[in-house]
């Protein structure tokens, strides 16, 4: 993907405002008043790589500063690791076959009809509990951080916004409107069914260069639409840095080296926790979590890197990483119970940069946020990375 050749969206945005004089008002405020929004993925990130937006594949990306860093928060010192190779005897043309059957599929139930969330082979909804430990898993969990804890980034409301990456369901004669992408020869073209007053991603006054998702889901035509970076503007429409559209009943992925509304070229919607699932008892899917530091590379089903570093000690892009099968979950409370077995048999993707352990889910009021919190007692070290295929670079 070429760098865009316009300057970036929330620079565009902040010049209208200066001409107008109202889309300050139409929007809310103003960059410098990110410390009113919540601290979740897209607005807490810390000295990683670049990925405020998707990094084109071959360009540069660059080290963001430590926003909302916690003091403890500092990189391990790396000696000299392996190369990052797969494990011995495997064929690196194939990924490893699961002996699991196949798990009943993750259906999203809506006012419009009930809709699975792409088919049980699907690599979202794929059983890893019985695939092999990859021999890189201790460096790369050392990357991360073995002693930071895991962090639940979704919940209730955090300072008036709520706290995850929301979606909303949209009826199929929803109009769709037009989406200008700074990334538009890896972005879908659309058109989008955008509803008014539509939840973004930190709340309408995000700011304009956090991350701002905004998912629809069409359950009559089995489509999920995802845009990163999405600002209204009166004068030029919907503009945003990346989007795209997925086949809920196809498995097929973006084209190789594409992005997508992620850094990873991954649908973002199947990796979420959502409250309906953990009331029901059972999350038959991957979840979707961010690091602050990734090499350029990534693993099927991933298809882009959004990092400048070669180090193999950094963690690849779709990096698929599971709870130890002998963690003791009986003392949490009967939902993180529920996250922590779909942790153990279905696992995480590697989807993004940001900040470490950070798994995400939807905001819903009905969430209780100190049941939540007792997610942060597992550690990175009560990880193990497993091997799902070869790198790519």
């Amino acid at each position: 993907m070429k760098p865009s050749n316009h300057p970036p969206l929330y620079l565009l945005v902040a010049v209208t405002s200066f001409f107008l004089g109202t889309i300050a008002d139409s929007f809310g405020k103003s960059e410098s008043s990110a410390s009113t929004t919540i601290p979740t993925e897209s607005t807490a990130r810390a000295n990683g790589d670049s990925h405020d937006k998707p990094a084109p594949v071959g360009s540069t990306s660059f080290d963001r500063n430590p926003a909302f860093a916690d003091a403890d928060d500092q990189l391990p010192a790396f000696a000299s690791a392996p190369s990052a190779g797969d494990p011995t005897g495997s064929n690196p043309s194939e990924k490893p076959a699961s002996s699991k059957p196949a798990s009943a599929v993750p259906v999203l139930k809506t006012h419009l009809g009930n809709v699975e969330i792409f088919t049980a082979n699907n690599e979202w909804n794929r059983d890893i509990s019985d695939l092999p430990v990859h021999r890189m898993s201790s460096t790369w969990l050392r990357a991360i951080g073995n002693s930071d804890h895991l962090h639940p980034d979704f919940g209730t409301v955090w300072r008036g916004s709520p706290i995850g990456i929301p979606f909303v369901v949209v009826d199929s004669d929803q109009p769709k409107v037009t989406v200008n992408f700074e990334y538009d020869d890896e972005s879908d073209p659309g058109p989008y069914p955008i509803p008014q007053g539509v939840a973004i991603e930190g709340g309408p006054d995000a700011p304009y260069d956090s991350d701002r998702h905004i998912i629809m889901i069409d359950p009559k035509k089995k489509l999920l639409y995802e845009i990163f970076q999405a600002i209204p503007d009166p004068v030029f429409g919907w503009r945003a840095g990346s989007g795209a559209i997925f086949d809920l009943s196809s498995d097929k992925l973006r084209p190789d080296g594409w992005t997508s509304s992620d850094a990873a070229g991954l649908p973002v919607f199947p990796g979420l926790v959502r409250y309906d699932e953990v009331a029901e008892g059972e999350i038959r899917h991957a979840l979707r979590f961010t690091v602050e530091r990734t090499q350029r590379a990534y693993i099927h089903p991933a298809r882009h890197f959004a990092s400048r570093h070669t180090d193999p000690t950094l963690p690849p892009m779709g990096l698929r990483v599971r709870l130890r099968a002998d963690y003791d979950i009986s003392k949490f409370p009967p939902s993180a119970q529920v996250v922590l077995r779909a942790l153990k048999k279905y696992g995480m993707l590697l989807a993004d940069n940001g900040r470490n352990w950070f798994v995400s889910g939807a905001p819903d009021p009905r969430w209780k946020d100190s049941d939540l919190a007792t997610l942060k007692r597992v550690n990175g070290r009560d990880f193990e990375c497993v091997y799902t295929g070869p790198l790519k670079k």
